[in-house]
């Protein structure tokens, strides 16, 4: 007996095995390239024309990898047009915990997708719209994307509504939208991302008022939402952006700069690195309870036109730990509002831990010292930090090309000298390790 039911134990657990891992061991790959077709196989030989064709035949687990070149995008492709929205390529088929539907550049080609073509009347554009979870984009590069509406508006290179999703080593440049947003989702992970060169000339005053780099304003429940290693740079209003965020979002070794600015240094709109919480005027009985409190963490704000770290008018305080500001308007504005949202107040609450403040005739205002936890910050030091405290100012160092492994570029600029008045457990944020992990 006893020795049958170790056979029967054996037998059930070998079935196991291949019923739970069966979609594993079976799962597929689909190519697309600029010459594909979409009536072939999708292999590597005769690859797919579009990603939509890609994603009718991908299944949890499966990769479809995107040959290099340039993808023109029409406005014939628009996959989904409601009244006010153009979703022109839209993901909206899920992978499973452990088994994600990956869209990855093949090897060390570049994808890029051209969407200068698609101008739908009225309608705001979504280039990449996901709402599908348990899903990862690596690699691809996305320019072009249009404005059409004169009034108040926004364009979207990739946005978002899904769970569980990584986006990663995407560049989004050179267009009238907002890089990547998002106000659903949970468990998300943007890592190592760019978005440069983005302005709208075209809606409101034509200053391109909300056209930030990054933003998540995620609704009440949409938790966890991480960004990583990512870069802001030359977008029209701010770099990273999460007002009327209803749950906290984490920033961790990002970097802003030059934002409210175009490339030739032309003032255009806000120009803050970090816009971090507030709710604009919204009455108290729709602010969300608890007040989320967010975490900017090891990043690095230079040269925008406006503030550096910015609390935005939040009734609440957040987490600003490790980070470097430099050259901005301000360097870090602590303002809030009273807990209901009724009148502007120096910013209380706050835990300022380990950051430096340099080169701004503001490096930290609109403070109440005496309601915030400051810790090791520069601006607490008896003497103030000069220029030669500093390896490098270099701030051409910001545009070197990230590493082979999408890592930010390691660089001089901000690092301390030993002989900085300040002690050792004070930022390092330009040589924080930026190892990334994925939500798989």
């Amino acid at each position: 007996m006893f020795v049958m039911s170790r056979f029967f134990l054996a037998v059930f657990a070998t079935f196991a095995l291949f019923v739970f891992a069966g979609s594993h061991l079976h799962a597929a790959t689909y190519f697309v390239a600029v010459d594909g077709d979409d009536s072939d196989a999708g292999s590597i030989e005769k690859p797919y024309a579009t990603l939509m064709k890609a994603q009718q035949s991908a299944e949890p687990g499966d990769t479809v990898f995107i040959r290099g070149g340039t993808y023109l995008v029409s406005e014939s492709r628009v996959a989904m047009s409601t009244r006010w929205f153009a979703h022109v390529l839209r993901f909206d088929k899920s992978g499973r915990s452990g088994e994600p539907i990956r869209y990855w550049a093949y090897e060390d080609e570049r994808p890029v997708f051209d969407f200068a073509d698609v101008r739908p009347r009225n309608q705001r554009v979504h280039a990449f719209s996901v709402s599908g979870s348990w899903l990862h984009f690596r690699g691809i590069e996305v320019i072009g994307v249009q404005v059409t509406m004169r009034g108040h508006t926004q364009s979207i290179c990739f946005s978002n509504e899904g769970d569980h999703n990584v986006f990663e080593r995407l560049s989004m440049h050179d267009g009238m939208a907002i890089g990547f947003y998002a106000t659903e989702g949970a468990d998300n992970l943007i890592v190592n991302c760019d978005a440069y060169r983005n302005h709208d000339s075209v809606s409101e005053d034509g200053r391109g008022g909300n056209t930030d780099g990054f933003g998540y304003h995620p609704a009440k429940g949409s938790t966890g939402n991480v960004f990583r290693g990512c870069r802001a740079w030359f977008n029209s209003d701010d770099g990273f952006d999460c007002i009327n965020a209803s749950e906290s979002v984490v920033f961790e070794n990002c970097w802003a700069f030059n934002n409210g600015y175009s490339p030739e240094f032309k003032g255009l709109a806000d120009g803050n690195g970090f816009k971090i919480g507030g709710f604009a005027s919204a009455p108290a009985s729709k602010l969300p309870r608890p007040m989320p409190r967010h975490l900017v963490k090891e990043c690095l704000a230079v040269h925008n036109k406006n503030s550096g770290f910015y609390a935005n008018h939040h009734p609440g305080g957040s987490d600003w730990i490790n980070n470097v500001a430099y050259r901005n308007g301000t360097n870090f504005n602590m303002l809030c509002r009273t807990h209901d949202n009724s009148k502007d107040v120096p910013g209380y609450g706050h835990l300022l831990r380990g950051n430096v403040s340099h080169g701004s005739r503001g490096l930290i205002r609109n403070l109440n010292a005496d309601k915030c936890e400051l810790i090791d910050n520069s601006f607490q030091v008896e003497r103030s930090l000069r220029d030669e405290d500093f390896e490098s100012l270099d701030e051409e160092e910001l545009l070197r090309p990230r590493q082979a492994n999408g890592e930010l570029p390691s660089i001089a600029l901000l690092r301390l000298n030993v002989s900085a008045p300040i002690e050792d457990n004070v930022s390092r944020a330009t040589e924080a390790d930026t190892t990334t992990s994925t939500q798989e």
